[in-house]
């Protein structure tokens, strides 16, 4: 599927925003005063960035309002809903922080679990989708968890917790692509099937079935190269768990710290990228593109 942008920052930066928040939830770490200030701006500057720029990648902006009205059957809606609410709760959490030093420990666990649970819902966006067999499999929300939660442990200077979720993360990533690279045909959708036209032999495309380019070719029939793409997985899992690990493992300093966070972003963002390009999305087969 085409990557887009808008929709790369919004999974990565809001799922990131929302693991410090819940951490920040549990009292990890538990400040008071202007380090709490600058800690819970990063917090929901990740968190609403990210969701602000998923409505770019709307036709019309405007109809994310309407994401709210669905929440019995759309996972989107239900992101949306639970969005709101995790914000909500941390922020009577963070004034109350901030401005009174004091913890309300019952706002914080449950905002803490509204904020894992939007980002579960995030993911099942993508899981529940049996037209991307690459997504749908327990390994996409799984890993949405991991680097939510991995990311904002690294945001939240939980260096002890880092450092065995950096390493789960990694794993989790390197089994997501070698079950991934397999999903599709094991799905058995093949042109024959997108047809209907299996009983009568094998079948190929005789012509395009139109002269120029349209909505699903661009949003549904991305196609990378397996030689770039094995290039930027060595790059997308070097940066996101070996690096940010080895840097923590360097005497405490707050230049390796941020320089950790760094990496690990840059490496999140291209395993994001490679998240969406590598989507096999089952509509190709009627253009002949899988």
């Amino acid at each position: 599927m085409h990557p887009a942008p808008s929709v790369i920052f919004f999974t990565v930066f809001s799922g990131m925003g929302f693991g410090l928040l819940a951490f920040l939830g549990l009292g990890f770490p538990a400040v008071t005063g202007l380090l709490a200030f600058a800690m819970y701006t990063i917090g929901f500057g990740f968190a609403v960035g990210g969701l602000l720029a998923s409505t770019f990648h709307l036709g019309n902006p405007k109809n994310a309002l309407k994401a709210f009205s669905q929440w019995r059957t759309s996972w989107l809606s239900r992101e949306a809903v639970l969005s709101v609410a995790a914000l909500l709760m941390m922020a009577v959490f963070a004034i109350g922080a901030i401005f009174a030093g004091v913890h309300f420990t019952i706002v914080g666990i449950v905002g803490a679990a509204l904020c894992i649970a939007t980002v579960f819902s995030t993911s099942m966006i993508y899981a529940q989708l049996k037209t991307v067999p690459r997504w749908n499999h327990v390994t996409t929300p799984l890993l949405f968890l991991l680097l939510s939660v991995t990311g904002g442990a690294l945001l939240a200077g939980q260096v002890s917790f880092a450092l065995p979720m950096l390493i789960a993360t990694g794993a989790v990533q390197a089994l997501t692509w070698y079950l991934g690279d397999s999903r599709f045909a094991q799905r058995g959708s093949t042109i024959e099937t997108a047809t209907g036209l299996g009983m009568i032999g094998k079948t190929r495309q005789f012509e395009p079935p139109h002269t120029g380019g349209n909505y699903l070719l661009n949003e549904m029939v991305y196609v990378i190269g397996r030689k770039h793409s094995m290039r930027l997985r060595v790059i997308a899992i070097t940066l996101m768990s070996p690096v940010p690990f080895a840097l923590l493992l360097l005497p405490h300093n707050h230049i390796w710290a941020a320089l950790a966070v760094l990496s690990h972003i840059i490496g999140v963002v291209a395993s994001r990228w490679l998240f969406f390009a590598e989507a096999e999305h089952v509509v190709g087969l009627y253009y002949d593109k899988r």
